[in-house]
């Protein structure tokens, strides 16, 4: 699969705007500061393609790129730190639970801050991908922040406070050296066989 072979689809604000094409779906989600747009532009070796914000909360609808026409790479609205009104926050989580409910979904990848334990947020989501049996996995972002010796016990920290399966990976990763881009590519490859 070519990774530079991608190409903006579509930002749904409700559900009527997502793909009638079907195609597998890799639904990236996180909390508003935690780099969703970087890693998904590490992902496909691009600067800019999905948008970073210096103020987290860019991604207010539900963002779908045709990945070399094999599969939809769907960026989700960040949850928590946004500084938006409290009726965006509705709106959002109405699109959210829409989206979630529509079935869609082929491979979850769940992004956390490899510097701090999981938020109540990051829970929530987590027990959304275990509930559902979608297969999923956890991307730890901001490993370059982090000591060496940090590294193994935070990991432990997140996998804990998840209570994730054993079969459910933990990508240590970093969008900014790009540490853990393969593992990733690997997993998509795994679910979109060419």
């Amino acid at each position: 699969m070519n990774f530079h072979n991608v190409e903006f689809l579509t930002s749904a604000a409700n559900p009527t705007g997502f793909p009638k094409e079907r195609l597998p779906e890799i639904a990236f989600a996180g909390k508003s500061n935690v780099g969703k747009s970087s890693v998904i532009n590490r992902l496909l070796m691009r600067k800019n393609f999905a948008r970073v914000g210096d103020k987290p909360g860019k991604t207010i609808h539900v963002n779908y790129f045709v990945l070399d026409k094999k599969c939809y790479l769907v960026d989700l609205p960040g949850y928590g730190f946004a500084q938006v009104s409290q009726k965006e926050k509705e709106r959002w989580g109405k699109l959210m639970e829409d989206y979630f409910a529509s079935g869609r979904i082929d491979l979850g990848v769940l992004i956390v801050d490899a510097r701090h334990a999981p938020t109540n947020n990051d829970i929530t989501m987590a027990n959304w991908f275990m509930g559902s049996g979608c297969p999923f996995v956890v991307v730890a972002n901001k490993l370059d922040k982090l000591k060496k010796s940090e590294i193994l016990p935070n990991l432990e920290t997140i996998r804990e406070d998840l209570e994730l399966p054993e079969e459910c990976p933990i990508i240590p990763f970093s969008a900014e050296k790009g540490t853990g881009r393969d593992d990733l590519v690997r997993y998509i490859l795994d679910l979109v066989k060419e």
